[in-house]
């Protein structure tokens, strides 16, 4: 076991860092494309999902960006936030919406080279295709949200506009400093909860030998005690128990256990409901370990567990609706 130092400077303090630099990529570029009219010319693409939703031209830009950048994204949507561009209704269902575009970016890093090889070229595409399905349902949702509950919604985009007098123009250098204070003021009040939380996170995380200890004591003495009924609920047979349990840990070894019985042991859709069921089992280990910190540190508490709670649920319903539907088929 690492010792609370170690777990601190190699764990906690990376995450923090690379955060905070991609929040503030993401709250400078907004800020930058309101200094420069940038906003206007994105919001030209955007507007095909902000207006079916009823938000403002502007949530097209932080939305596009989620392909390149969930977290700059994400910090594109505090800034509107904060700024008083959106209230808390609205900026819920942007983030409902960005989740099909955030998986975008997870094609070409995560899913094209590296799950497809590993499983091969039909179980690869059919999960790549749920998981895509899954993202896509979750986003039409937000899109149909908009359109019901931002009916008549009027904003004001004042909000984001820099305050300059009537007959004055900005240089280019007045434009950039005031973007970087602007920048500089969120990361002041976003850092220090990202660093406290992320260290409460990982260090709670080095001690899970206590918390198995303690699931041992009520009779669940392995993590494959609560999934075996779950797969054979869905005819899985037991061999994908241990691929199951592998993926609460980390989806990439899921995989990897489950590619070899492909074909053997396990159709190529057995292998899909296979990964799903471990994704949806481990939505809470990537609540505790991903969501949390992130969400709280960009939110705070009171709304971050509103975002948390909403994109877990929708996760979670719309996993358990492509498992059905590989079922079906």
């Amino acid at each position: 076991m690492q010792s609370l130092i170690s777990v601190l400077l190699t764990e906690a303090l990376p995450r923090v860092l690379t955060i905070t630099l991609l929040i503030g990529v993401g709250v400078g570029l907004a800020n930058l494309a309101v200094a420069y009219g940038l906003v206007d010319v994105i919001a030209r693409v955007g507007r095909y999902l902000t207006e079916p939703a009823n938000l403002p031209d502007e949530v097209g830009a932080a939305v596009l960006t989620n392909t390149v950048s969930v977290t700059a994204g994400y910090g594109m949507l505090a800034e509107f936030r904060d700024s008083g561009l959106l209230d808390d209704r609205a900026t819920l269902i942007a983030v409902v919406i960005n989740t099909f575009f955030g998986f975008v970016q997870h094609i070409f890093t995560y899913y094209g080279p590296v799950l497809i090889p590993i499983l091969g070229l039909h179980a690869g595409l059919m999960y790549v295709g749920a998981r895509a399905g899954i993202s896509l349902a979750i986003s039409i949702v937000g899109l149909l949200a908009g359109a019901v509950l931002l009916r008549g919604y009027e904003y004001d985009n004042s909000a984001i506009e820099p305050e300059t007098p009537d007959d004055e123009e900005e240089t280019h250098r007045e434009k950039l400093r005031h973007a970087g204070a602007e920048t500089a003021d969120r990361l002041r009040s976003i850092v220090p909860r990202l660093a406290i939380i992320y260290s409460l996170v990982f260090v709670a995380l080095e001690y899970t030998d206590q918390l198995v200890a303690a699931l041992a004591t009520v009779g669940l003495e392995e993590p494959a005690a609560l999934v075996d009924p779950i797969a054979g609920l869905v005819g899985l047979p037991g061999a994908a128990v241990p691929v199951i349990v592998v993926s609460l840990v980390d989806p990439t070894m899921g995989a990897m256990t489950v590619a070899p019985m492909i074909g053997d042991v396990l159709t190529p859709a057995q292998a899909v409901i296979t990964l799903l069921v471990g994704s949806l089992f481990s939505l809470t280990i990537g609540t505790v370990k991903r969501s949390i910190p992130f969400q709280y540190g960009i939110w705070g508490t009171e709304f971050g567990t509103k975002v948390i709670v909403l994109n877990t649920g929708l996760k979670a319903v719309f996993i358990v609706v492509s498992i059905l539907v590989f079922l079906v088929v």
